[in-house]
């Protein structure tokens, strides 16, 4: 998402097409612990994004000048992950991540002190290139090192799980620090855990790329992948339902009268199903991953499961039937993110990892854009119901997609097979 600051003299990079061996069922090597804690760190730490509205609130930004800021830090974010899978491609995992870091340490603290709308949208869109920067870095070194789909699914549940956790504390921790003291100490905190992430990526990540061809050109073959964008357009469609959570609901809850603390009880509902549902879907979804065809099929059951369980939210009207949608979304959202890494990482080429899972990364800005309009929309020009219709529907188009997804995967997934025993003929 940043522009690398490369060291002036730097070891040979590590050729990620290098066979590595298999871990253990159980055993993951130190740099996916590593990742899984920074992970966690970094949403934990997370305080900009979720505080940046009250912020500017307190600043008396009008609203729409402060929903301007927000689409500008919506567009940083959707560039700012193709740039850095790029970049983890071009100049290595670890210099890549190292300097998205360091750029989030520099650029964070300025924003809590500025005030002129110029300077704050642009504090806004540097803030949201980084914001989820590790992102598509963590998807690229994953794949790099895991050699299985089994073990890469098994990681990507509780890199799920860390990221969840994460955004529990957030608002908690947040909540309370910027009452008392402000969101100036958010912004500075933020800022120091991006540093401590730097830090632990030059200790332990090594800054494996791909060889010479390996930028060059893959745009092109990205651009051109049908399985890539069919993978795409499916899950900013399960996306959307799944961003209703901190959009659509509590546009629905203002409309019943419902106030904050109930908003909060419906965060802590979907936390509470993220930790109980985790430690049982992971070992499942990662057994799933060990056939030797994608999981498209889960892929279209999470759209549904989230189009259905958000969608739920527009038929109900008391802080318990909120909670209750919120919980129910959560096992779409968990084999969501597990399935969608599982067909990526099957399409990706070596030499296009990083790139591959930034495009994919965009899906989650884009979906953090669209919700709120769909939502505004939708309560504009029929209320509840409406909401819960255009909700379903979303992730009923996602499913839809994953049919010609699926049919292109398998297809694909033949033809190297027969390619594979031709020899032998």
């Amino acid at each position: 998402m940043s522009t690398p600051l490369a060291p002036a003299v730097e070891a040979a990079p590590i050729p990620v097409h290098v066979p590595l061996p298999a871990p253990a069922r159980n055993s993951w090597p130190a740099t996916v612990w590593a990742l899984l804690g920074g992970t966690f760190l970094v949403r934990a730490g997370g305080f900009v994004y979720p505080f940046l509205s009250i912020h500017l609130t307190h600043a008396r930004f009008s609203p729409g000048a402060i929903s301007g800021v927000l689409a500008v830090f919506g567009a940083g974010w959707l560039v700012g992950q193709v740039v850095t899978g790029w970049a983890a491609d071009h100049f290595g995992r670890r210099t890549t991540l190292i300097t998205a870091m360091l750029l989030a340490a520099v650029a964070l603290p300025p924003l809590a002190y500025t005030h002129g709308m110029i300077a704050v949208s642009a504090g806004a869109l540097v803030a949201g290139a980084v914001y989820d920067a590790p992102r598509p870095i963590v998807s690229a070194v994953i794949a790099d090192v895991i050699a299985d789909e089994e073990g890469r699914a098994r990681v990507s549940g509780w890199r799920h799980f860390a990221v969840n956790v994460g955004a529990a504390l957030t608002g908690s921790v947040g909540g309370v620090v910027a009452d008392a003291h402000g969101t100036a100490p958010l912004f500075w905190a933020n800022a120091a855990i991006c540093l401590v992430v730097a830090g632990l990526a030059a200790l332990v990540v090594k800054n494996t790329r791909p060889e010479g061809r390996a930028a060059r050109g893959a745009y092109r073959q990205a651009l051109a992948d049908e399985r890539l964008w069919l993978l795409w357009l499916a899950s900013v469609c399960a996306l959307i339902c799944c961003a209703g959570m901190f959009t659509a609901l509590p546009m629905l809850m203002a409309e019943d009268g419902l106030s904050a603390t109930a908003y909060g009880w419906t965060q802590v509902a979907s936390a509470v199903a993220v930790v109980v549902l985790t430690p049982f879907l992971a070992p499942w979804l990662s057994r799933r991953a060990a056939g030797t065809q994608p999981m498209v099929g889960l892929l279209a059951i999470s759209a549904l499961i989230l189009g259905a369980g958000m969608g739920a939210a527009g038929l109900v009207s008391t802080p318990v039937g909120y909670c209750l949608a919120a919980a129910a979304a959560v096992p779409g959202e968990i084999i969501l993110f597990v399935a969608a890494g599982d067909v990526l990482n099957r399409i990706s080429p070596a030499h296009a990892r990083g790139l591959y899972a930034g495009l994919w990364g965009s899906t989650l800005a884009v979906a953090v854009i669209l919700a709120p309009i769909l939502a505004g929309w939708s309560l504009t020009h029929g209320g509840d119901h409406i909401a819960a219709a255009t909700t379903f529907g979303a992730g009923l188009l996602g499913a839809a997609l994953c049919l010609p997804l699926a049919a292109l995967t398998h297809r694909r997934a033949a033809h190297a097979g027969l390619a594979s025993v031709a020899p032998a003929l």
